[in-house]
């Protein structure tokens, strides 16, 4: 008892001062340098954790992630009117010792944000969730709370980098937005008649989409501090 009380105080202690600094990852494609066709893009990462503990080193290598898989964006830190915009709201980054009935002990991981990709024209390109849970042992003589966070992050970058390069070209040609019939024409598409792919398709990627897996989130509704 007193050994597993010892345990739990270390576990507390570490995750006091917010979720460890995880390992650098990038996805980067040399086909897609840049999602959407676009030379550049404002990147927004909101915290939307209840507790923001470690809110800085987490959004940076959030930061740094995003940028390095896409290597041929000019990136920006703030949106302002009149540009596009991906947005990243995170609702889940940390690693927790937890124990079973029957006294073993594992490190529980949990990374999980929304992504949303909006044009300068305020439109919605796409929305998509990158939720990653995994378990690790807890063993010894290994950070299993950075090792753990750390994968989970990785895969949910990975799953991000894909959604966002599933976004097609978009070409600077289209009727203005709320014209009836409004379509934005994709870069290089098909003659008139022949099947092409229009920004209609992309609302919701949802072969990148994530299901809940019943694990408890706890986030603020955006706007909230």
């Amino acid at each position: 008892m007193k050994r597993r009380l010892a345990l739990w105080t270390v576990a507390a202690l570490t995750v006091s001062c917010g979720p460890p600094a995880v390992r650098p990852a990038s996805y980067a494609d040399p086909e897609v340098s840049c999602p959407g066709g676009r030379t550049g893009w404002a990147l927004e990462i909101v915290d939307q954790r209840v507790n923001h503990e470690g809110s800085d080193k987490m959004v940076a290598a959030i930061r740094d992630g995003i940028q390095k898989s896409f290597p041929g964006c000019r990136w920006t830190s703030a949106p302002s009117p009149g540009t596009d915009t991906i947005s990243i709201e995170v609702h889940r980054f940390a690693s927790r010792l937890d124990y079973d009935r029957e006294g073993t002990n594992s490190w529980e991981a949990a990374v999980e944000w929304t992504v949303r990709a909006t044009s300068s024209g305020g439109s919605t390109l796409t929305e998509f969730q990158a939720n990653e849970e995994l378990s690790r042992p807890n063993y010894r003589d290994s950070n299993n709370e950075k090792e753990s966070l750390s994968e989970a992050y990785q895969k949910a970058l990975e799953r991000t980098a894909k959604g966002l390069r599933s976004l097609p070209a978009i070409g600077a040609d289209r009727l203005p937005e709320g014209t009836p019939g409004f379509r934005a024409i994709a870069v290089g598409a098909a003659p008139k008649g022949a099947n092409s792919r229009t920004a209609g398709g992309l609302q919701g990627t949802a072969g990148f989409a994530s299901a809940s897996t019943g694990v408890e989130r706890k986030s603020q509704p955006r706007g909230e501090s």
